[in-house]
């Protein structure tokens, strides 16, 4: 084993510092920084903060933005989580998940002989779950934000009156549902120009939904949730045989709720709870890391990355296994961000072997007993806000509510319909995660904040569904364990294991050929990359953890190459 080590990483180097090269430098700013997924969102967090808002007000205003200029995964019919880290050292987190509509049933995606019926919890109405964002953008706000509702709702009213002209990266992602689009009206009305495909420089205009922004506006959550809008929402539901009932809008509450944390090698990670599983399975898999010594080992070693993958599959067990909406279920949290939990995976990780999933299951020892976006803001007097939203898979439910250009979410899809059956991202999920009235579906959204000394140092998350943990999980390790600056961090390619299927996605270039083939002689299944993922990052003092400041920029962000449309940006 020694051997292979060493042999490694004189080769994990090499390439490590050709792929370091090739890395732009991050984004330099003095005052603040804003990375998101679309440019013209990030632009409007970057005038808020020029205007005195602080990290909060930024983050309530590019959510508003992204739901008009990203609407693929921005949105207002969604819902997604908060994590907050303020400049007096007071950190929490706002669940505004979506809930399943109180007409909800466990089995209301089977049929007569209790198969799941493909496609009916992932388009339609019937997919649909109570809408969350406009509930968590209003209670940030009016919690943490320091501006006026109307001011940092204008900059959304205008683009979507004004339209905005639309640039590839936008209509790479409207294609992916142009034909979703026509086959509901209310949808091709705005996605479609003339019942065409949009062109790159066309205009994308969206009145309804100025109507609805406004609405917002003026009278907040009741903007949206009753009156014109909500009564709209309940129409075109029933209309379309979904669930959703003005009872289930007036009850939508968002959560605010303790962030999960842990240290890892002198940083503290400050994460999402259930209901996501985000925080806990990063939290899990570096306690597990952290009894290997990765950078001795190289980046990429065959060596390293065996004993990631191992620690993804054994942490994915439990995040597939044991977790669910916290109002339901009680979650093993104890257990699961125990270093000596994490100390008992190590034991019977073999060294030298690959594990089989199918052998790696809840009651077997240790193990007794999901498209998104998302944006980094940090300001001027060190608030940090990390922020993962979604309406799940791109463009949701391919439905909008008719006349208010709200777009809906497909969040039932991440419910298990039913035991062993995979769902979208190819997650096999337990009882926990059942169907219930009320109830908060399992997610993988994982938006992150690392802090030393107290100190904000790194904002980090991205969009991905199952993918999310370990990629936010890898930029960290690159940043704390590989000292890689935040684009260099966010740049490397990156691998994905989830327990089932019983397979490695491996992105290009991530693994040398003699390097693969040595980990494929220890019994590891590679496949090709999943979708990609947008990692928005901001390290907070220097380019890198370790690093130096350069000039006054104290900000340095970091938007991920992968997709063509985010801007890291700050003044």
């Amino acid at each position: 084993m020694r051997w292979m080590a060493a042999a490694i990483v004189s080769v994990s180097l090499v390439t490590f510092g050709a792929v370091r090269a090739a890395s732009v430098a991050p984004v330099a700013a003095q005052n603040g920084m804003v990375v998101s997924a679309q440019h013209l969102a990030t632009q409007v967090g970057v005038d808020v903060l020029r205007r005195g808002g602080n990290a909060v007000d930024a983050a309530v205003a590019v959510g508003y933005a992204l739901a008009v200029v990203y609407p693929a995964a921005g949105n207002l019919g969604g819902g997604g989580f908060m994590t907050i880290q303020l400049a007096d050292g007071r950190k929490t987190f706002l669940d505004f998940r979506e809930t399943a509509p109180k007409g909800a049933t466990a089995n209301m995606y089977l049929d007569k002989d209790g198969n799941v019926i493909k496609g009916l919890s992932t388009k339609g109405h019937l997919a649909v779950g109570v809408p969350g964002s406009v509930s968590g953008m209003e209670y940030a706000r009016e919690k943490y934000g320091t501006m006026k509702r109307a001011d940092l709702l204008a900059p959304a009213i205008q683009l979507a009156e004004q339209g905005f002209a639309l640039d590839q990266g936008d209509i790479d992602l409207l294609r992916t549902a142009t034909a979703d689009f026509r086959d509901d009206p209310a949808t091709a009305a705005i996605f479609l120009n003339n019942s065409q495909p949009f062109q790159v420089g066309e205009r994308l205009m969206q009145p309804e939904l100025a109507k609805t922004l406004r609405e917002i506006s003026s009278k907040g959550t009741d903007g949206f949730y009753k009156g014109w809008v909500g009564s709209a929402i309940v129409a075109s539901s029933q209309a379309g045989k979904g669930l959703l009932t003005q009872d289930d809008l007036d009850g939508y509450k968002t959560r605010e709720l303790a962030p999960v944390e842990c240290d890892y090698r002198g940083y503290h990670v400050i994460s999402a709870p259930p209901s996501s599983s985000g925080g806990v399975i990063i939290c899990e898999i570096l306690n597990i890391l952290e009894g290997y010594p990765l950078k001795e080992l190289g980046y990429h070693s065959a060596q390293a990355v065996h004993v990631q993958i191992e620690a993804m599959r054994h942490a994915y067990v439990d995040r597939n296994s044991y977790l669910g909406d916290p109002d339901f279920v009680k979650n093993p949290l104890d257990r699961l961000l125990d270093k000596n939990y994490a100390a008992n995976i190590r034991a019977v990780i073999d060294p030298n072997k690959a594990g089989i999933s199918k052998d790696i299951k809840p009651g077997v020892a240790p193990h007794e007993g999901s498209n998104t976006t998302h944006y980094s803001i940090a300001d001027k007097d060190g608030n940090a806000v990390s922020v993962t939203y979604t309406l799940n898979d791109w463009f949701g439910a391919k439905v909008t509510a008719a006349k208010t250009g709200v777009l809906l979410n497909d969040e039932m899809d991440d419910f298990t319909a039913k035991v062993g059956v995979p769902n979208l991202y190819g997650l096999v999920q337990g009882e926990a995660n059942a169907i219930a009235p009320g109830k908060r579906p399992l997610s993988s959204m994982s938006p992150t904040i690392v802090t030393k000394d107290g100190k904000t140092v790194m904002v980090v998350g991205t969009p991905g569904g199952s993918r999310i943990i370990t990629a936010v999980l890898q930029t960290m390790i690159n940043a704390i364990d590989y000292g890689m600056n935040a684009q260099e961090a966010v740049d490397m390619p990156r691998i994905h294991q989830q327990w089932l299927p019983d397979l490695t996605n491996v992105e290009d270039y991530a693994l040398s050929p003699d390097t693969r083939k040595i980990l494929e002689v220890m019994g590891h299944k590679f496949g090709p990359p999943q979708p990609a993922n947008h990692l928005a990052v901001i390290i907070v003092g220097a380019p890198s953890l370790n690093g130096e400041q350069v000039g006054n920029n104290r900000y340095y962000g970091a938007n991920d190459p992968r997709r063509n449309s985010g801007l890291a940006d700050g003044y």
